[in-house]
Protein backbone atom coordinates (compact mmCIF):
# COMPACT_ATOMS: atom_id res chain seq x y z
CA UNK A 1 0.00 0.00 0.00
CA UNK A 2 1.25 3.51 -1.31
CA UNK A 3 2.43 5.90 1.53
CA UNK A 4 0.58 8.93 2.20
CA UNK A 5 3.93 10.75 0.94
CA UNK A 6 4.21 8.66 -2.11
CA UNK A 7 0.00 10.11 -2.93
CA UNK A 8 0.73 13.53 -2.75
CA UNK A 9 0.69 15.18 -5.81
CA UNK A 10 4.05 17.21 -6.46
CA UNK A 11 3.57 20.52 -7.56
CA UNK A 12 6.19 22.06 -9.39
CA UNK A 13 7.88 25.13 -8.92
CA UNK A 14 7.27 27.65 -11.96
CA UNK A 15 10.38 27.93 -14.13
CA UNK A 16 11.70 31.64 -15.10
CA UNK A 17 10.20 31.13 -18.23
CA UNK A 18 7.17 30.49 -16.76
CA UNK A 19 7.11 33.92 -14.98
CA UNK A 20 8.50 35.32 -17.91
CA UNK A 21 6.74 34.24 -20.72
CA UNK A 22 8.01 37.28 -22.58
CA UNK A 23 11.04 36.91 -21.92
CA UNK A 24 13.31 39.26 -24.19
CA UNK A 25 10.72 39.42 -26.79
CA UNK A 26 10.51 42.35 -28.29
CA UNK A 27 7.26 44.39 -28.35
CA UNK A 28 6.16 47.91 -29.87
CA UNK A 29 3.48 49.51 -27.91
CA UNK A 30 1.69 52.40 -29.74
CA UNK A 31 0.17 55.48 -27.59
CA UNK A 32 2.19 54.12 -24.33
CA UNK A 33 2.77 57.13 -22.89
CA UNK A 34 -0.61 57.31 -21.11
CA UNK A 35 -3.94 55.49 -20.56
CA UNK A 36 -4.54 52.05 -21.65
CA UNK A 37 -1.89 51.53 -23.71
CA UNK A 38 0.72 52.97 -20.25
CA UNK A 39 -0.86 50.00 -18.55
CA UNK A 40 -0.31 47.80 -21.24
CA UNK A 41 3.49 48.61 -21.85
CA UNK A 42 4.51 48.14 -18.01
CA UNK A 43 2.45 44.52 -17.76
CA UNK A 44 4.08 43.50 -20.60
CA UNK A 45 7.50 44.84 -18.90
CA UNK A 46 6.37 43.09 -16.20
CA UNK A 47 6.35 38.93 -18.13
CA UNK A 48 9.78 40.32 -19.53
CA UNK A 49 9.16 42.15 -22.61
CA UNK A 50 11.56 44.64 -23.79
CA UNK A 51 9.63 47.93 -24.61
CA UNK A 52 9.55 50.23 -26.96
CA UNK A 53 7.34 53.21 -25.69
CA UNK A 54 5.51 55.25 -28.71
CA UNK A 55 4.11 58.34 -28.05
CA UNK A 56 3.45 61.28 -30.73
CA UNK A 57 3.57 64.70 -29.83
CA UNK A 58 6.45 66.31 -27.49
CA UNK A 59 3.08 67.12 -25.20
CA UNK A 60 3.81 63.60 -24.25
CA UNK A 61 7.36 63.06 -24.02
CA UNK A 62 8.16 63.33 -20.43
CA UNK A 63 5.18 60.38 -19.33
CA UNK A 64 6.46 58.61 -22.04
CA UNK A 65 10.23 59.03 -20.35
CA UNK A 66 8.84 58.19 -17.04
CA UNK A 67 7.15 54.98 -18.30
CA UNK A 68 10.76 53.75 -19.67
CA UNK A 69 12.08 54.45 -16.55
CA UNK A 70 9.53 52.73 -14.75
CA UNK A 71 10.29 49.60 -17.00
CA UNK A 72 13.97 50.17 -16.63
CA UNK A 73 13.97 50.12 -12.74
CA UNK A 74 11.83 47.28 -12.31
CA UNK A 75 12.36 43.62 -11.27
CA UNK A 76 12.72 42.79 -14.94
CA UNK A 77 15.58 44.49 -15.42
CA UNK A 78 17.31 42.52 -12.66
CA UNK A 79 17.26 39.94 -14.83
CA UNK A 80 19.31 42.02 -17.31
CA UNK A 81 23.36 40.86 -17.59
CA UNK A 82 24.49 43.48 -20.18
CA UNK A 83 23.46 46.74 -18.89
CA UNK A 84 21.37 47.48 -21.93
CA UNK A 85 17.98 49.16 -21.06
CA UNK A 86 15.14 46.74 -21.17
CA UNK A 87 12.97 49.67 -22.48
CA UNK A 88 13.50 52.94 -24.87
CA UNK A 89 11.35 55.84 -26.11
CA UNK A 90 10.48 56.84 -29.46
CA UNK A 91 8.09 59.57 -31.05
CA UNK A 92 6.30 58.53 -34.05
CA UNK A 93 3.02 59.24 -35.65
CA UNK A 94 1.15 56.19 -36.46
CA UNK A 95 -0.93 57.40 -39.43
CA UNK A 96 2.47 58.71 -41.14
CA UNK A 97 4.14 55.53 -42.82
CA UNK A 98 7.59 56.96 -42.79
CA UNK A 99 7.52 57.48 -39.14
CA UNK A 100 6.11 53.66 -38.42
CA UNK A 101 8.60 52.73 -40.82
CA UNK A 102 11.76 54.14 -38.47
CA UNK A 103 9.47 53.32 -35.46
CA UNK A 104 10.43 49.29 -36.32
CA UNK A 105 13.96 50.32 -37.75
CA UNK A 106 14.69 51.98 -34.46
CA UNK A 107 13.15 48.76 -32.49
CA UNK A 108 15.05 46.36 -34.41
CA UNK A 109 18.37 48.60 -34.26
CA UNK A 110 17.85 49.31 -30.37
CA UNK A 111 17.54 45.35 -29.41
CA UNK A 112 19.45 43.59 -31.83
CA UNK A 113 16.11 41.62 -32.67
CA UNK A 114 12.90 41.42 -34.49
CA UNK A 115 9.53 42.68 -33.54
CA UNK A 116 7.68 40.21 -31.73
CA UNK A 117 5.00 42.18 -30.82
CA UNK A 118 2.99 44.74 -32.11
CA UNK A 119 0.17 46.43 -29.88
CA UNK A 120 -1.51 49.25 -31.56
CA UNK A 121 -3.63 51.33 -28.24
CA UNK A 122 -2.79 54.99 -30.33
CA UNK A 123 -6.16 56.72 -30.67
CA UNK A 124 -8.28 59.84 -30.33
CA UNK A 125 -12.02 60.72 -29.99
CA UNK A 126 -13.96 64.00 -30.55
CA UNK A 127 -14.50 65.29 -27.15
CA UNK A 128 -17.43 67.58 -28.12
CA UNK A 129 -19.46 64.15 -29.02
CA UNK A 130 -21.32 65.51 -31.50
CA UNK A 131 -24.06 63.54 -33.68
CA UNK A 132 -23.40 62.85 -37.36
CA UNK A 133 -25.30 65.97 -38.27
CA UNK A 134 -22.96 67.91 -36.45
CA UNK A 135 -19.87 66.02 -37.15
CA UNK A 136 -17.43 68.30 -38.94
CA UNK A 137 -15.24 66.50 -42.15
CA UNK A 138 -12.21 67.83 -40.13
CA UNK A 139 -12.97 66.58 -37.00
CA UNK A 140 -13.85 62.83 -39.30
CA UNK A 141 -10.75 63.18 -41.29
CA UNK A 142 -8.40 63.46 -37.66
CA UNK A 143 -10.17 60.80 -36.35
CA UNK A 144 -9.78 58.28 -39.35
CA UNK A 145 -5.95 59.41 -39.73
CA UNK A 146 -5.02 58.70 -36.58
CA UNK A 147 -7.51 55.47 -35.43
CA UNK A 148 -8.58 53.31 -39.02
CA UNK A 149 -5.49 54.51 -41.31
CA UNK A 150 -3.16 54.24 -37.98
CA UNK A 151 -4.03 50.98 -37.46
CA UNK A 152 -4.17 49.97 -41.02
CA UNK A 153 -0.57 51.04 -41.51
CA UNK A 154 0.81 49.34 -38.08
CA UNK A 155 -1.03 46.27 -39.46
CA UNK A 156 0.99 46.44 -42.79
CA UNK A 157 4.03 46.87 -41.16
CA UNK A 158 3.60 44.35 -38.62
CA UNK A 159 2.51 41.69 -41.00
CA UNK A 160 5.81 42.42 -42.97
CA UNK A 161 8.47 42.93 -39.68
CA UNK A 162 7.08 40.55 -37.20
CA UNK A 163 9.09 37.72 -36.14
CA UNK A 164 7.48 34.40 -37.86
CA UNK A 165 7.47 30.53 -36.94
CA UNK A 166 6.08 31.83 -33.43
CA UNK A 167 5.79 33.91 -30.70
CA UNK A 168 4.45 36.77 -33.57
CA UNK A 169 1.26 38.51 -32.05
CA UNK A 170 -0.28 42.08 -33.38
CA UNK A 171 -3.20 43.20 -31.22
CA UNK A 172 -4.86 46.23 -31.67
CA UNK A 173 -7.26 48.07 -29.39
CA UNK A 174 -10.91 48.84 -30.60
CA UNK A 175 -13.91 49.63 -28.66
CA UNK A 176 -16.77 48.61 -26.98
CA UNK A 177 -18.88 50.89 -28.26
CA UNK A 178 -18.82 49.27 -31.67
CA UNK A 179 -21.26 46.97 -29.72
CA UNK A 180 -23.39 49.60 -27.84
CA UNK A 181 -23.46 52.44 -30.94
CA UNK A 182 -24.05 55.44 -28.84
CA UNK A 183 -25.17 58.53 -30.17
CA UNK A 184 -22.63 60.92 -30.39
CA UNK A 185 -19.53 59.34 -30.94
CA UNK A 186 -20.51 58.16 -35.03
CA UNK A 187 -16.73 58.59 -36.19
CA UNK A 188 -14.51 57.10 -33.30
CA UNK A 189 -16.83 54.08 -33.41
CA UNK A 190 -17.08 53.82 -37.06
CA UNK A 191 -13.40 54.30 -37.42
CA UNK A 192 -12.87 51.03 -34.42
CA UNK A 193 -15.05 49.01 -36.56
CA UNK A 194 -12.95 49.44 -39.48
CA UNK A 195 -10.20 48.24 -37.02
CA UNK A 196 -12.00 45.65 -36.21
CA UNK A 197 -12.82 44.36 -39.89
CA UNK A 198 -8.90 44.71 -40.76
CA UNK A 199 -7.83 42.20 -37.49
CA UNK A 200 -10.03 39.53 -38.90
CA UNK A 201 -8.87 39.82 -42.29
CA UNK A 202 -5.38 40.12 -41.54
CA UNK A 203 -5.45 36.89 -38.96
CA UNK A 204 -6.41 34.97 -42.12
CA UNK A 205 -3.91 36.27 -44.53
CA UNK A 206 -1.02 35.98 -42.54
CA UNK A 207 -1.90 32.11 -42.41
CA UNK A 208 1.27 29.73 -42.46
CA UNK A 209 3.06 32.63 -40.25
CA UNK A 210 2.12 31.72 -36.73
CA UNK A 211 1.65 35.17 -36.42
CA UNK A 212 -2.05 36.02 -34.76
CA UNK A 213 -3.89 39.07 -35.16
CA UNK A 214 -6.35 39.92 -32.41
CA UNK A 215 -8.99 42.95 -31.33
CA UNK A 216 -9.33 43.78 -27.40
CA UNK A 217 -12.30 46.13 -27.25
CA UNK A 218 -12.23 47.79 -23.63
CA UNK A 219 -15.69 49.30 -22.37
CA UNK A 220 -15.29 52.40 -20.09
CA UNK A 221 -12.22 52.95 -18.60
CA UNK A 222 -11.17 55.64 -16.72
CA UNK A 223 -8.71 57.21 -18.01
CA UNK A 224 -8.42 61.09 -19.38
CA UNK A 225 -9.92 60.05 -23.14
CA UNK A 226 -12.57 58.93 -21.39
CA UNK A 227 -13.75 61.51 -18.78
CA UNK A 228 -12.47 64.66 -21.25
CA UNK A 229 -15.74 66.36 -22.49
CA UNK A 230 -17.57 64.49 -20.42
CA UNK A 231 -19.88 65.90 -17.15
CA UNK A 232 -20.22 64.12 -14.03
CA UNK A 233 -23.54 63.57 -14.93
CA UNK A 234 -22.60 61.64 -17.53
CA UNK A 235 -20.10 59.93 -16.27
CA UNK A 236 -22.74 58.45 -13.74
CA UNK A 237 -25.02 57.45 -16.27
CA UNK A 238 -22.03 55.11 -17.85
CA UNK A 239 -21.77 53.98 -14.73
CA UNK A 240 -25.05 52.96 -14.13
CA UNK A 241 -25.01 50.97 -17.89
CA UNK A 242 -22.41 48.89 -16.06
CA UNK A 243 -23.80 45.84 -14.02
CA UNK A 244 -20.58 45.83 -12.05
CA UNK A 245 -21.70 49.61 -11.06
CA UNK A 246 -18.24 51.00 -11.47
CA UNK A 247 -15.80 52.22 -15.04
CA UNK A 248 -13.44 49.82 -15.91
CA UNK A 249 -9.80 50.65 -14.67
CA UNK A 250 -6.73 50.24 -17.38
CA UNK A 251 -5.33 46.93 -14.48
CA UNK A 252 -8.86 45.44 -16.18
CA UNK A 253 -7.31 45.91 -19.78
CA UNK A 254 -3.73 44.90 -19.58
CA UNK A 255 -3.60 41.17 -17.97
CA UNK A 256 -5.63 40.31 -21.16
CA UNK A 257 -3.56 41.55 -23.77
CA UNK A 258 -0.58 40.25 -22.04
CA UNK A 259 -1.78 36.71 -22.12
CA UNK A 260 -2.60 37.41 -26.02
CA UNK A 261 0.84 38.76 -26.26
CA UNK A 262 2.35 34.84 -25.25
CA UNK A 263 2.20 31.44 -26.29
CA UNK A 264 -0.82 30.22 -24.53
CA UNK A 265 -2.48 32.48 -26.32
CA UNK A 266 -1.85 30.62 -30.04
CA UNK A 267 -5.39 29.29 -30.23
CA UNK A 268 -6.94 32.48 -30.05
CA UNK A 269 -6.47 34.33 -33.50
CA UNK A 270 -8.65 36.62 -35.74
CA UNK A 271 -10.76 37.45 -32.32
CA UNK A 272 -12.43 40.60 -31.14
CA UNK A 273 -12.69 40.53 -27.32
CA UNK A 274 -14.66 42.76 -25.52
CA UNK A 275 -13.44 43.64 -21.93
CA UNK A 276 -16.19 46.16 -20.44
CA UNK A 277 -17.80 44.19 -17.73
CA UNK A 278 -20.96 44.06 -19.39
CA UNK A 279 -21.61 47.38 -20.83
CA UNK A 280 -22.45 45.54 -23.93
Amino acid sequence: MASESENQIQIPSPSLSQLQPLQDRVAIVTGSARGIGQAIALHLGSLGAKLVINHTSSNSTHEAELVTSQINNSLSSSLNNNNTPRAITIRADVSDPTQLKSLFDKAEEAFNSPVHILVNSAGIIDSKYPTIANTSLEDFDNIFRVNARGAFLCCKEAANRIKRGGGGRIILLSSSLVGALKPGAAAYTASKAAVETMTKILAKELKGTRITANCVAPGPIATELFFTGKTEEQVKRVIEECPLNRLGETKDVAPLVGFLATDASEWVNGQVIRVNGGYV
